[in-house]
This record gives C-alpha cells, sequence and structure tokens, in this order.
C-alpha cells in the first residue's frame, strides 16, 4: 500500500518542460513543492520562468541549498551534462536520509559517481530511467528505479502518481537500460530528419516514405516524421547532451561510440537551425515537410549535380 504523502515535502532541480510537469501533477498530492532552475539567475530568463513558478503556485528557492534542506525529496530534472554537478551540489544539503531522486539522462558511470557523493553525505540516491518521452504521459512516464535505496523510495512516487517499478538495487542497470534504447530512439529521430530533408530536396519523399510504410506498416511514418522533427526542434540541445552521456555509456562498455556520437552531432545540427530562428514561422503543429522546406531554404549555396 502507497504510504501517505500529504506531510511530504518535494524539491524539483530544473523548472524546464519535465520539471514544471512533475510539479503541477505532485502539487495538489504534498504538503509543499518548492523549485530551483538556472534560469533564476539569469536576468534575461528568470522572468518568465519565475512567472510561471507563481501561477503555478509553487515557491521558489534562491539555490540548491535551501531547496534541498527543505525537502524530505529532491527530484532532479536538468539536463544530462549537469547530472553530477546537481549530486554534488544538494548532497551536502540534504535531510539525513533524505532522497534525491535523479531523473536524468546519464551514464551509468555518472550516476554511480552521483549516488556516492550523496550517499556518502547521509542522504539517499535513486536512478530513475524515465523510459519514453514524458508530455504525453505527464507524470506518469513509465520509470525504472534502481539503487540500495530504490525499494524505500518505491511506493512513496507510486503515492505521487508516478508509474515506477524496480529494475535494480545495483546502481547503473536503470540508466543502461534508458541509454541503451536512447541509441534506437533518438538515432532514429536523427536518421529520420536527415533521410527526409535529403528525400524532400529530390522530390522523392512520396515515393520514400511508401516503401517505408510498406517495409513497416505498423508506424504512421508521415505523422511520426512530424513528431520526431518538432522534439528535436524544440529539444534539440538537450537531446545532444543525452547522447553525449550515451556515449559514455558505450565507451564504459568498452566500444567506440561511432553511432552514438554521430547522432549527437545532428541533434546539436538540429538545435542550431531553431536558434537560428529558421523554424519561427511555422506555426503551430507543423508537418515535417515544413521542418524540412525551413532547413533546405536555409542551406548554404552549394554544387548540386541534380539540379
Amino acid at each position: 500500500m502507497s504510504p501517505d504523502v500529504k506531510k511530504l515535502r518535494v524539491g524539483l532541480i530544473g523548472y524546464g518542460e519535465v520539471g514544471r510537469i512533475f510539479a503541477a501533477a505532485v502539487k495538489p498530492r504534498v504538503a509543499h513543492v518548492a523549485v530551483w532552475d538556472l534560469k533564476f539567475m539569469d536576468p534575461g530568463l528568470r522572468g518568465e520562468a519565475l512567472a510561471h513558478a507563481e501561477q503555478a503556485g509553487v515557491s521558489t528557492c534562491d539555490g540548491v541549498a535551501g531547496l534541498a534542506a527543505g525537502s524530505d525529496l529532491v527530484i532532479s530534472a536538468v539536463t544530462a551534462s549537469n547530472t553530477l554537478a546537481v549530486a554534488e551540489a544538494v548532497a551536502p544539503h540534504l535531510k539525513t536520509g533524505g532522497f534525491l531522486l535523479d531523473l536524468n539522462s546519464a551514464s551509468p558511470g555518472t550516476k554511480q559517481r552521483a549516488a556516492a557523493c550523496v550517499d556518502a553525505a547521509g542522504g539517499r540516491y535513486v536512478e530513475a530511467g524515465v523510459m519514453t518521452s514524458v508530455p504525453p504521459y505527464g507524470i506518469r512516464v513509465p520509470m525504472l528505479l534502481g539503487g540500495a535505496h530504490a525499494e524505500d523510495l518505491l511506493p512513496v512516487l507510486q503515492g505521487l502518481g508516478m508509474v515506477a517499478q524496480l529494475a535494480s538495487d545495483r546502481l547503473g542497470v536503470a540508466s543502461a537500460t534508458k541509454m541503451c534504447r536512447s541509441v534506437m530512439i533518438k538515432g532514429l529521430e536523427a536518421l529520420v530528419i536527415e533521410s527526409y530533408t535529403t528525400a524532400r530536396h529530390y522530390g522523392v519523399e512520396d515515393a520514400m516514405i511508401a516503401t517505408l510504410q510498406e517495409t513497416f506498416p505498423g508506424i504512421d511514418w508521415t505523422k511520426q516524421g512530424a513528431y520526431f522533427f518538432s522534439r528535436v526542434a524544440q529539444h534539440g540541445r538537450r537531446r545532444a547532451e543525452e547522447m553525449r552521456e550515451v556515449a559514455n555509456t558505450v565507451r564504459e562498455a568498452g566500444f567506440e561510440p561511432f553511432m552514438s556520437a554521430a547522432i549527437a552531432g545532428k541533434h546539436d545540427w538540429m538545435a542550431g537551425q531553431a536558434r537560428a530562428g529558421h523554424f519561427r514561422a511555422l506555426g503551430p503543429a507543423p508537418a515535417w515537410q515544413a521542418y524540412a522546406d525551413a532547413v533546405l531554404a536555409a542551406r548554404p549555396a552549394a554544387n548540386d549535380p541534380a539540379a
């Protein structure tokens, strides 16, 4: 049976898309929700983030120390490259026995180093492998938990409405499962963007997608293409960071991450297209063709043997 969580004080580090979803979902169930984000320290970005938190009715903190000290459960939902830095910053300030739930997409080695510093300071670290995109599921996104304290935290998370299950009491199992999946999912995103855009250039997209549909009839390749383009255009930088952690995961296994490194590069490239404003005029829910056309229009002049 799930414990009563009404007295629980929850702190969220990272008030981006995932942090906002989780904060809104847990707020009605617990005693207090506090949030902190690096944006709060940026004069150019803090206004929107702080206004959103105020409207959502969640408290904001001046830094990680105050948030950790006032929370029974801290949830880390930051970019992959900040995974260890957050754990190191939180560890000295966690309540004795307080939990740090790490949702970030980081390699098993990174998670093990994060756990070591948290547990050494008297806290309890739990890794989570978030197994699919959060927005369609919200707080009920499937996740795998790992580490020595995962079994203790599981009923708490279930009481908050999360869909979590134990992967292992060994750190790294949940994250390895997540990261190996990311090679396929983020790789498919990168392949679709490269394949579809190139096919659009040559005018063969309809024929090409028809062959995909015949080979893999269970996937709506047109609809899936639009979703992949939109997610990478919006979150390419974060996805690239994740893929660099995936590359670390592959290296930790003793292999050269040829594919993972290339996928990171493609996501970074797409993020650059977005930062340059090439998708700004597309409007809501654009078709994949609109993204491809924007990319094609922004190309530097090049020799085209098919022209």
